[in-house]
């Protein structure tokens, strides 16, 4: 947990974003799996743990913007939690670690904010992503289910946004702690993918580095030799000479800011002449899309300019042709390219989405594109000091669209569909890392993850 002036900071700076009305916060629950005393790991909200802090299940806040006091909300323990968990904070040791005098049990929460319902007080809540919780909402402010998302605070999610946007010093050296575990994972891993393994067992090996050295793994690890898939899950597939391995992981630290590294090599550790070329033209995507990073630059212009050098990377392979900015801005690169070059990343792995992308990576400046391969952008806005956002382009080789874009013979000024079917087995390649916005630019953030040919088979022969 930060320092307790840290949280009354954050939301003194919230209170200054609203007018009037209160604010509700509900934290997460525990959720079962597969009978009630058997549950998932906790996880707590986001946006209730940068402004309260407190990792535990079954706790509620309100700030009150026209008396300027926060209110905490939950159940003291009694002797059969303390029987099972050991001895636990009281409400009040919570909430002065967070630094909120005034505290109180859930069933007044019901109280106090069906109370502000029936004055016609206005209620601000953030768009609800878990089913008890959508139920508890509805309960409390007689909200039908379905219409809770169109009901959220759009003020208030515009808030939030602003402010866990910018990073701080502190969050910082908790994301970069992160990338420095997630270069554990990624080497290691590296050094595993060798003929005749399974994938699982790698997969298990760099989850248990996550857990050893930080906190679980910030999504389910995607590591796959048919990276054409581009969030593949599954791991039961064996390592075979002549495929490559993408491996996309990070970590959650303990005060759960997170990492997302990915990394692609060959399997058995030395690039063939055709993986090498293929690969040295997303490693040139993002170095030039990490080098165009500073603030004030749309985010959507760097995306674009890695599409422009996927395209005369592809062009020298003869698996492209025509005009760069022309096949750019057509879309042809889409094919390859299919998705966006990176998110924001902070104490959610793709940071604020549960807020709605929208509000997240675009605003009146900058408009979602509907175009394929545009519209997956998750952000597109000018960049400021302070972000931290992924930059992973890829290159992807998917037979089921390279059949419907060719029986379409769809944009064929620029595509050798003839030379894309030598590629029709080759995979996938994404290369990514987490960078800062910082006043004059940027820093990649941690220990750096081998990513050159030469670095990677450096590794992999180790």
């Amino acid at each position: 947990m930060f320092p307790s002036r840290i949280y009354a900071e954050r939301r003194a700076a919230l209170r200054k974003e609203l007018t009037s009305g209160l604010v509700l916060f509900l934290g997460n629950n525990d959720v079962s799996f597969n009978y009630p005393a058997n549950t998932y790991s906790f996880r707590q909200d986001s946006s209730f743990l940068y402004f309260f802090g407190i990792d535990h299940p079954d706790y509620a806040a309100v700030m009150d913007l026209d008396s300027g006091k926060d209110h905490l909300f939950g159940n003291e323990v009694d002797m059969d939690d303390i029987i099972w968990m050991g001895k636990q904070p009281t409400m009040k040791e919570q909430g002065h670690l967070v630094g909120i005098e005034n505290t109180a049990s859930l069933k007044d929460l019901a109280e106090i904010v069906k109370g502000a319902v029936a004055s016609g007080k206005k209620v601000h809540f953030l768009p609800p992503y878990r089913g008890e919780t959508i139920i508890w909402l509805s309960d409390l402010l007689s909200i039908p289910h379905l219409n809770l998302k169109a009901s959220a605070s759009a003020d208030l999610i515009k808030a939030v946004v602003k402010l866990r946007m910018v990073k701080s010093e502190e969050e910082v050296k908790e994301i970069e702690k992160m990338v420095n575990v997630a270069y554990l994972m990624h080497t290691t891993a590296m050094k595993m993918a060798m003929p005749g393994v399974v994938e699982q067992e790698i997969a298990g090996t760099i989850e248990g580095i996550a857990l050893a050295h930080a906190g679980p793994v910030s999504f389910p690890v995607i590591l796959t030799i048919n990276g054409q898939t581009l969030h593949n899950h599954y791991h039961g597939n064996t390592l075979e000479t002549g495929r490559m391995l993408v491996i996309d992981a990070g970590c959650e630290s303990g005060l759960h800011y997170a990492s997302d590294i990915t990394r692609t090599v060959p399997v058995g550790g030395k690039f063939s002449q055709k993986q090498k070329e293929i690969y040295e033209v997303v490693l040139k995507a993002n170095l030039a899309a990490t080098e165009a990073v500073k603030p004030g630059v749309a985010f959507r212009d760097i995306h674009l300019l890695a599409a422009a050098e996927i395209v005369k990377g592809l062009k020298a392979a003869g698996i492209m042709k025509g005009d760069v900015a022309e096949a750019v801005g057509k879309g042809a690169h889409t094919l390859f390219f299919p998705h966006g070059l990176g998110h924001p990343l902070g104490l959610d792995v793709h940071d604020l989405e549960g807020a709605g992308e929208n509000f997240v990576g675009y605003d009146e400046e900058t408009i979602r594109s509907k175009e394929f391969g545009l519209a997956f952008l998750r952000f597109g806005r000018k960049l400021q000091t302070g972000f931290v956002m992924t930059i992973e382009p890829g290159i992807y080789f998917i037979p089921e669209l390279i059949d419907m874009w060719k029986a379409e013979n769809k944009l064929a000024e620029f595509i050798n569909y003839d030379k894309v079917e030598e590629y029709r087995n080759f995979g996938g390649i994404r290369i990514e890392d987490d960078v800062l916005v910082i006043e004059n630019g940027h820093r990649v953030l941690g220990i750096p993850i081998p990513k050159t040919v030469e670095e990677i088979e450096a590794v992999m022969k180790s």
